[in-house]
């Protein structure tokens, strides 16, 4: 029965085979952890203990049930199913179901999911009279799953000094009465949330320790997945389980601690072996995943921290390419040169879609890779999230956009009238539906005189519906003299949308705020772009045209079809692609700059990137535009502070050298090194690289200063530079005074016209 031990290196069969004390076992990205916590539990089987003897903790129902079949090839069925495995909140349900009445709930409590638990925090903030706009439901329901995480019962939050000065100075001062109500609504209900799983287990092993000894007693052997991913509440309930055997195994990777926004904390795994003496620590150092120049470029970017459990991560794979690092001259360039490059790619492969996936820091950064994606008929799918144009904040301001252009629009209207809360309820909607169908006509008639269709509402609800329709006509009546952007603008602005999503500082609404100013990002875009191919006025019908052609096309295939993979690089975690993109490499952006201020977090986006580059089998591409498109024209961009950190010889400079931040990278740490120049066009160009390189101050483009190129300096044949397409070649100049173009051949985008008083075009030497 021992045969399978065979199948592992050394370092996989020595911490499989340790079964003496505490064990920490380190295994570096693609290193086979699973097949390590698999085998071990095989093992300790085969030593004769007992399956329902052995307590495994993970983060996934996936991955328990995939550990749990391979244990039942090894060992059976028969004995696989006896296993106390699975996710920290299934496990410790099954204990609380058991022990409920210790701490009041009934053993057939309800677990309340995230829907569940917002309906009874909605319900709570209403019956408060409080103002929903300053406690927003996001923000609210955030900070009492923290605390629970914290192990702050609703009583320890009123007490906690901090934590009121925290409320007092956001002035939501009631989150503590918020909580209070939250909680014994809940205990009256006999539910807990996701939340109270460990806050209550805990609390049960805490108060009675009869009940912690017996399961202490029960569980010989206790095993954690993922171990870096673990918060407080979580780690003390493991410790309180093995206070007395000490025998426990615990597996994961400092190098990929990213959720420290769920609650996970770091430093579990960075001091697990002070707190269990005699611990004995295991690493598991071959990465079976990626070439050697894939695991070297990660390995020299993540030893630039300074928290971490040292080791050296190897691959015995081929050499393999080196990263390529592409440098663009605006976000617009860059999705379509991601494009371009995975297209050249795949023909020179001759390989699926599904090998490649594109990687961002933001769920907001995939519209204008889907706009790429899209024109160069690329299949594509988001993982983990809906297309752009699919989320909930972007479908609420585009219904007000199609009611703008077209008030009659009965679904528009039914998803705005009441968003923001204007409290206009869904019984006067059905009245007002009602009315409608009856009189066979649209909403917004019956919404112009309600008294005439015999509407039915109480004066205070009439003054309401009246000013919906006031704000509706006044920017009905601005549509057709003001350009898109600017009228978006004032229709977000005026609406309350800007705002609402403004409060709620959750990472959630984080999110929406920053895909709202994604689009009207994408509307300025849109607009400008009209402007310098001499588009006249442009209309908010315009851009809703534009926009109607990614929403309403047809997803034919399924998610197993072959097509890129879309995703943030958090999604991205535990997943493998022979293609990786890595893009948006820009300061402010990747590292966020919500991480700026602090060590500890910067070092926890430089894991973030570290997870990023481990994703990728067989090639990996880095990108940085140097301008993003930001209140309605471009913006300077720093590249990343972490492009420095890669070692220089596991990197590629393309597109003729111009993508390396100046002088700023190093070797070893230490002096400048010399990239390798392959194609014929970087060793033209490398002289250039190289005197950029060895200037001590990084290179910087802010494309929005570049004066316009004067109409003489137009000619064809010579090499321009644009704002937001980068480089090309002049084609053609036709002179037409005020009105004067230029055709011109863009290197990552083709030929296009453009309208040279908003162009801005540059021209290179």
């Amino acid at each position: 029965m021992t045969d399978y031990l065979e199948q592992l290196n050394d370092s996989q069969r020595e911490a499989v085979e340790y079964c003496d004390g505490p064990e920490l076992v380190i295994a570096g990205a693609g290193s086979g952890k699973t097949r390590v916590l698999t085998y071990k539990i095989a093992y300790l089987l085969n030593q004769g203990i007992k399956p329902w003897n052995i307590l495994a903790l993970t983060f996934t129902n996936k991955a328990a049930r995939e550990m749990k079949e391979r244990i039942a090839l090894i060992t059976g069925d028969a004995v696989a199913r006896q296993l106390w495995m699975g996710t920290f909140h299934s496990i410790f349900a099954r204990i609380l179901r058991v022990e409920a009445e210790h701490i009041g709930f009934p053993s057939n409590f309800t677990i309340y999911d995230a829907t569940d638990s917002k309906n009874l925090l909605k319900g709570i903030i209403k019956e408060m009279q409080l103002d929903d706009k300053t406690y927003r439901l996001g923000m609210v329901q955030s900070r009492i799953s923290r605390a629970k995480n914290a192990l702050i019962t609703h009583t320890l939050y009123g007490q906690n000094k901090e934590l009121v000065e925290s409320d007092m100075n956001a002035k939501v001062p009631l989150i503590r009465d918020i909580y209070a109500r939250y909680q014994n609504r809940c205990l009256q209900a006999g539910a807990m949330d996701f939340d109270d799983l460990l806050l209550q287990t805990n609390i049960l092993f805490r108060d009675h320790p009869s009940v912690l000894e017996k399961y202490s007693q029960r569980f010989q052997y206790v095993l954690v997945d993922e171990y870096q991913d673990t918060n407080f509440a979580q780690h003390l309930i493991v410790r309180k389980l093995c206070e007395t055997s000490g025998r426990i195994c615990v597996v994961g990777d400092d190098a990929q601690s990213i959720y420290s926004f769920r609650g996970a904390n770091i430093d579990n795994i960075l001091q697990f072996r002070n707190q269990y003496p005699g611990c004995r620590i295991f690493k598991l150092e071959r990465n079976y995943r990626s070439t050697q120049n894939i695991v070297n470029a990660a390995n020299s970017l993540i030893n630039k921290n300074k928290e971490q459990i040292p080791k050296n991560v190897y691959s015995e794979k081929e050499a393999g390419s080196k990263l390529r690092l592409l440098s663009l001259y605006s976000d617009y360039e860059e999705a379509y040169a991601v494009a371009s490059m995975l297209l050249r790619m795949r023909m020179a492969q001759s390989c699926r879609y599904g090998d490649f996936a594109i990687l961002y820091r933001t769920n907001a950064q995939s519209r204008l890779l889907e706009e790429a994606f899209r024109k160069r008929g690329i299949p594509y799918k988001i993982y983990g999230g809906l297309s752009f144009y699919q989320r909930k904040e972007i479908k609420d301001v585009i219904a007000y956009f199609r009611l703008i252009v077209n008030p009659h629009d009965e679904e528009a209207f039914k998803r705005v009238i009441n968003y923001p809360a204007r409290g206009i309820g869904e019984t006067t909607v059905g009245k007002l539906i009602s009315a409608a169908v009856s009189a066979g006509t649209s909403l917004w008639h019956v919404l112009e005189a309600p008294l005439e269709y015999a509407v039915q509402v109480n004066a205070g609800t009439a003054r309401k519906l009246s000013s919906f329709r006031v704000l509706m006509e006044h920017f009905v009546s601005l549509r057709d003299s003001m350009d898109a952007d600017e009228l978006a603008g004032l229709v977000i602005k005026e609406t309350g949308l800007l705002q609402l999503l403004a409060q709620d500082r959750s990472t959630e609404g984080l999110g929406k705020y920053e895909n709202l100013q994604e689009l009207m990002k994408g509307i300025a875009e849109f607009c400008q772009l009209r402007r310098e191919e001499g588009s006249g006025q442009i209309h908010l019908s315009d851009f809703l045209s534009e926009v109607s052609l990614l929403t309403d096309q047809d997803d034919s295939g399924d998610d197993a079809a072959d097509k890129v993979t879309l995703m943030t690089v958090h999604a991205a975690k535990g997943l493998e692609f022979p293609n990786v993109f890595v893009v948006g490499l820009e300061e402010e952006l990747f590292p966020s700059t919500m991480a700026k201020d602090s060590l500890r977090a910067i070092e926890e986006e430089r894991r973030l990137f570290y997870v990023a580059i481990t994703r990728a089998e067989e090639n990996c591409v880095l990108s940085y535009a140097k301008s993003r498109f930001r209140n309605g024209q471009s913006q300077p961009c720093s590249p990343s502070r972490f492009l420095r950190d890669i070692d220089l010889r596991y990197l590629e400079v393309d597109n003729g050298g111009q993508s390396l931040p100046a002088g700023s990278l190093r070797k070893n740490g230490s002096e400048p090194s010399r990239p390798v120049f392959s194609s014929p066009l970087q060793q033209q160009a490398a002289p250039r690289v190289l005197r950029r390189m060895d200037t001590v101050k990084r290179e910087t483009v802010a494309p929005s200063s570049v004066p316009p190129a004067a109409l003489g300096e137009l000619k064809p044949g010579v090499r321009v530079r644009h704002d937001r397409f980068g480089e090309g070649k002049v084609l053609s100049v036709s002179e037409e005074g005020n009105n004067a173009k230029a055709t011109v051949a863009f290197d990552n985008f083709g030929q296009k016209q453009l309208l040279l008083k908003y162009a801005k075009l540059k021209v290179l030497d």
